[in-house]
């Protein structure tokens, strides 16, 4: 049975069985890919849209430039998330790959506690962002401001979890397959 990142990898699943938790982190990680993806369609869809109003009609939908800016940041910080679970972000690993077995585990340690280092502060920042721009709305389309936050928080929180689980892992020897 392959894990998710071993499907977007095209790498096969070691034997090891997979544990409920490997399963609920696949998921997470798999909830993010969809939520992005949906969001692109309608990225893509709104800027058809943008297009269509600005050079047919002569009529310039403004809305549409104020919320591709909040759903870029939604889809960047999805797929980011994901990526850490998938092992996929962040990640130029043809240097530790080479490395003799002590160093590169030692490395992804390394790499693990930066990137709960750098999640938690995207979080603890995020949140502060969020709290503080409750009551500002994005022009034009009059959401919050703290919308445009919220997936730091959200990406944050999935980074530290990830990373953390991964260390854990590793630790007890049940991590899934490296690449």
């Amino acid at each position: 049975m392959s894990t998710f990142s071993d499907e977007l990898s095209g790498q096969d699943a070691e034997k090891k069985p997979r544990t409920l938790l490997d399963k609920v982190l696949d998921g997470l990680a798999r909830l993010c890919i969809i939520v992005a993806g949906v969001l692109m369609v309608f990225l893509i869809i709104t800027f058809g849209w943008l297009v269509f109003g600005r050079y047919v009609l002569n009529d310039t939908p403004t809305w549409v430039e104020q919320s591709s800016l909040v759903i870029v940041v939604y889809i960047t910080c999805l797929g980011a998330a994901a990526g850490v679970r998938n092992n996929s972000h962040l990640s130029i690993d043809f240097v530790r790959e080479g490395l003799p077995a002590l160093p590169r585990e030692i490395m992804r340690y390394i790499a693990d506690l930066f990137v709960i280092v750098f999640g938690g502060f995207m979080a603890w920042q995020g949140w502060i962002m969020v709290m503080d721009n409750l009551a500002r709305p994005v022009p034009i389309i009059g959401i919050s401001e703290s919308w445009r936050a919220a997936p730091l928080v959200v990406c944050g929180f999935l980074m530290v979890l990830f990373a953390g689980i991964n260390i854990i892992e590793r630790a007890i020897g049940t991590a899934q397959g490296e690449h």
